[in-house]
């Protein structure tokens, strides 16, 4: 697996967010099947330089340095075979786009529905500085600078 801080500004990210926090043990489990997976991930039988990580015990996080090795469409599926893996071994789903995290402190994410959402908003226990995340962003740079924003400048607002 690439280190992290080696990867290019432009490199292309996938995030994947599950709607439970994982465990410790869990967290350890997904990211030793990450590294294996990322060792061994090719496209049209080169090696895919990337990096796969987990944050806030919640976000899988591939990271691919397309201009080595753009990934194929047979190696972008065997990704999403391993997200679909993590979701059956582990009881979660990662592919509900509309769970939407947000901080509760620094080290604390929770995730609600839309409904729910917009009820936490409506209560005021959640507002417009709350940082939530933007899965949208497709490159290191934009992981780096635009996940994690305060909720009154993102997408999210359409949601309240």
């Amino acid at each position: 697996m690439v280190d992290y801080k080696q990867l290019p500004a432009n490199a292309r990210v996938w995030i994947y967010q599950s709607n439970q926090v994982f465990s410790e043990a869990q967290t350890k489990e997904i990211q030793q099947n990450l590294e294996q997976f990322v060792a061994q991930w090719q496209s049209h039988g080169a090696p895919v330089s990337a990096w796969a990580g987990i944050r806030y015990q919640r976000f899988v996080i591939l990271v691919v340095d397309e201009a080595q090795e753009a990934p194929s469409g047979c190696s972008i599926d065997s990704s999403v075979a391993i997200i679909k893996d993590i979701e059956q071994k582990m009881g979660v789903n990662m592919f509900d786009r509309l769970n939407l995290a947000y901080k509760v402190d620094a080290n604390t994410v929770e995730s609600a529905d839309r409904e729910d959402f917009a009820a936490l908003y409506s209560a005021k226990k959640i507002d417009d500085d709350t940082t939530v995340f933007n899965n949208l962003v497709a490159t290191k740079a934009d992981l780096e600078t635009k996940w994690e924003i305060p909720l009154g400048t993102s997408w999210h607002a359409n949601m309240v």
